[in-house]
C-alpha cells in the first residue's frame, strides 16, 4: 500500500481546503484548552466550548433557550383543551361521513362496523383573565393559562407514532435528519462550558397502558456533526454512566490521560481530516467537565422549601416528571441551550379516562410550576417553553363505549399544543376546529410552521439556516413553504 496515495484517496474536500487555510483541529484544541490556560494565568476564561456559528443569531432573539415538554403517545385534545360541549348530544351516534370525508384511519379502527362519537366525560371550565376553556384534569395548568398561547389547530402528515414523532422532532418523517435541539446547539451554541448544549430527560410515567418506545433519532444530530446530538441523562441512578473515576484514579490522572489522548486524536485529524475526530476530542473533554458539573446539577438540597412545594411531592422522587422539570430549570439557568423532556404513556386506545387521569397527575402541577418558577426568577421572558404530542385523538371511540369508558385512535388532522415564554403572547388561542374536533376550520398550523416560529423566537431565520447534506441545503423546516406564525409573536 502506498501511504501517500491512500492519504489523498481518503482526503475530504473540507480537509483539502483546510490544508490551504486555517486548521480546524488547531482551532478546536485551542478552544478546549483556553479555559485551562486562562485559569492558570489568573484571568477568567473567554473561549466557549459551544460557540455559535458566525453571524448567529440572525437578529435579536426573544428567547435564549428552549424547554420542550413532549407527551409521547399523543394526548387527547378532546379531553384536555378542545372544548366541544355540543358533542354530548351525539353520544354513541355515528360520526357523519361528511365530517370524516373519506380521510384515512388506522388499521386499529378501520375494521370497526361503526364509528360512535365519544364526548369527553370530563368537565371544562374557563380560567384566567383570558377565559381559556380547560379540562378539570389540569387544575394547576389552569392557574397559568394567561401565560400560554394555546394552538388548537396543529396538523401533521403522519398517522403512526414512529414517523409522527420523527416529524415533530426533526421536521421530516424520513429518519436521518437533525433534531430541533441539535439544530439549535449547532447554530446557537451554549453559554455553559461544563454541560452539553442539548440535554434530554426521559422520566417515568404512571399510566398502565403500553408505552410507545423512544428512539434516539428524536434527539439525534442526523447529518450534523455528532457532537450536537442530545445527551440523555438517566432518570435513575447516576445521571451519566461511569461519570466517576475508577478507584485509585485521581482527577489529575484522568486529565493527563485525556491530554495524551487528545494529542493522538489531533494527529489523526491532521492526517485524515475526519471532522468526527474533532467530535471525539470535544466529547472526551465534555465528559471530563461533567464529572464536576453534573453532581451539583442534580443536587436539589439547595432548593428552597417553597420551590419544592411548588413542584409537589413527586419532585423528591428521582425519575419523575416533576424532578425532570426542576432539573430542566436548573439546566437552562446554567446556560444550556435546549432541554427536551419526553414523557411516555399517552397512547390511550382504550380505557382512556383512567389512563389520562394518571398521566395528567404526573405532569399538571410540574408543568405549571415550571412556568411559575421561570417567571419568578426572571427567566420566562427569554425561555421558550413548549408542550404537546405528535398528533391528536379521534372523536369516535375505539372499542367499548360508555359514558365513563372509551378509547380513541390516532388523529393527525388536528391537535393542541401550547407555547409560553420568550417571544410568545400569553393568554391567547390560535386556530379553530369543527364541532367534532376532526377538521381545522380556521388558521391551520403545520409542524414546520411551528418549527419556523420556534426559530424566529430564538433569533434565527429558518430560510437561511441550512446545512449541506446529500447534495441539498437541508433545513429544519423542510423544502416546502413554511412561515412563522406572526399572531403568536409578542
Amino acid at each position: 500500500m502506498n501511504p501517500l496515495l491512500e492519504f489523498h484517496r481518503n482526503q475530504t474536500r473540507r480537509q483539502f481546503f483546510g490544508d490551504t487555510g486555517i486548521r480546524l483541529g488547531g482551532l478546536a484544541l485551542a478552544a478546549l484548552g483556553a479555559g485551562k490556560l486562562n485559569a492558570a494565568a489568573g484571568t477568567p476564561p473567554v473561549a466557549r466550548v459551544h460557540p455559535p456559528l458566525p453571524g448567529f443569531p440572525h437578529f435579536a432573539p426573544k428567547a435564549k433557550r428552549l424547554i420542550y415538554l413532549h407527551m409521547n403517545g399523543a394526548p387527547s385534545q378532546l379531553d384536555l383543551w378542545d372544548h366541544k360541549p355540543k358533542l354530548q348530544e351525539y353520544f354513541d351516534k355515528d360520526l357523519p361521513d361528511s365530517v370524516r370525508n373519506g380521510q384515512r384511519i388506522t388499521t386499529m379502527t378501520s375494521g370497526q362496523s361503526r364509528f360512535p362519537v365519544a364526548p369527553t366525560m370530563f368537565k371544562f371550565h374557563q380560567a384566567g383573565q383570558s377565559g381559556r376553556w380547560i379540562s378539570e384534569l389540569l387544575p394547576h395548568t389552569a392557574r397559568v393559562v394567561d401565560e400560554l398561547a394555546v394552538l388548537k389547530s396543529v396538523q401533521t402528515n403522519a398517522i403512526n407514532h414512529d414517523p409522527a414523532c420523527t416529524f415533530v422532532m426533526t421536521g421530516s418523517e424520513v429518519p436521518g435528519k437533525a433534531s430541533l435541539g441539535s439544530w439549535l446547539a449547532y447554530g446557537l451554541g451554549s453559554e455553559n462550558n461544563e454541560l452539553p448544549a442539548f440535554v434530554v430527560l426521559t422520566p417515568n410515567w404512571s399510566s398502565k397502558a403500553d408505552a410507545q418506545a423512544l428512539f434516539t433519532r428524536m434527539w439525534s444530530s442526523g447529518f450534523l456533526p455528532t457532537r450536537y446530538t442530545g445527551v440523555a441523562l438517566r432518570s435513575i441512578g447516576d445521571p451519566v454512566l461511569y461519570i466517576d473515576n475508577p478507584p485509585g484514579v485521581s482527577r489529575e490522572d484522568r486529565r493527563g490521560l485525556l491530554d495524551a489522548l487528545n494529542r493522538l486524536n489531533a494527529r489523526t485529524h491532521e492526517r485524515w481530516g475526519d471532522p468526527e475526530t474533532l467530535t471525539r476530542i470535544a466529547q472526551y473533554e465534555m465528559a471530563f467537565r461533567m464529572q464536576s458539573s453534573v453532581p451539583d446539577l442534580v443536587d436539589f438540597s439547595g432548593e428552597s422549601k417553597a420551590t419544592i412545594d411548588l413542584y409537589g411531592e413527586d419532585v423528591k422522587k428521582p425519575g419523575t416528571f416533576a424532578a425532570s422539570t426542576l432539573l430542566a430549570r436548573r439546566l437552562v439557568e446554567r446556560g444550556v441551550r435546549c432541554v427536551q423532556i419526553l414523557h411516555r404513556g399517552w397512547d390511550q386506545h382504550g380505557n382512556l379516562p383512567s389512563e389520562i387521569r394518571a398521566q395528567c397527575k404526573d405532569i399538571d402541577q410540574a408543568s405549571a410550576a415550571l412556568i411559575h418558577d421561570l417567571k419568578a426568577r426572571g427567566l420566562l421572558e427569554d425561555t421558550l417553553v413548549i408542550w404537546g404530542g405528535e398528533f391528536g385523538r379521534t372523536v369516535y371511540s375505539q372499542g367499548r363505549l360508555t359514558r365513563t369508558d372509551y378509547g380513541r385512535d390516532h388523529h393527525p388532522r388536528n391537535f393542541c399544543m401550547w407555547m409560553a415564554g420568550g417571544g410568545i403572547k400569553g393568554g391567547i388561542s390560535y386556530g379553530e376546529t369543527d364541532d367534532f374536533s376532526y377538521n381545522v376550520v380556521e388558521n391551520p398550523v403545520h409542524i414546520n410552521d411551528l418549527n419556523a416560529t420556534i426559530l424566529q423566537c430564538m433569533g434565527v431565520d429558518h430560510r437561511r439556516f441550512t446545512f449541506k447534506s446529500q447534495g441539498l441545503d437541508q433545513r429544519l423546516t423542510g423544502v416546502e413553504e413554511s412561515h412563522p406564525i406572526q399572531a403568536l409573536l409578542a
